[in-house]
């Protein structure tokens, strides 16, 4: 089982989202405890660990660090601005 860290801005970026996507959310990040790469989870070009998980409009961009068992959710965004750092 792997620990869930959470970048600082992450609780901004939920606190902006709509609450009935929120839950959803909240509960696709919890499951990455057990599984970090569930179905549907896409790694990103151009980096070594970065993955994302999508729910309708919105992404999830995470790390893995299989060595430490340790995810970190550094990104939830709407598709429209989740990529502009990367």
């Amino acid at each position: 089982m792997y620990n869930l860290k959470y970048k600082k801005s992450v609780a901004k970026e939920l606190k902006k989202l709509p609450h009935a996507v929120l839950k959803i959310i909240i509960q696709k990040i919890q499951l990455l405890a057990d599984n970090p790469q569930p179905i549907g989870s896409v790694k990103l070009r151009g980096s070594d660990n970065l993955y994302r998980i999508r729910h309708a409009d919105y992404r999830i961009i995470y790390s893995i660090d299989s060595g430490e068992l340790t995810i970190l959710v550094i990104k939830v965004a709407h598709r429209k601005e989740v990529y502009r750092d990367f």
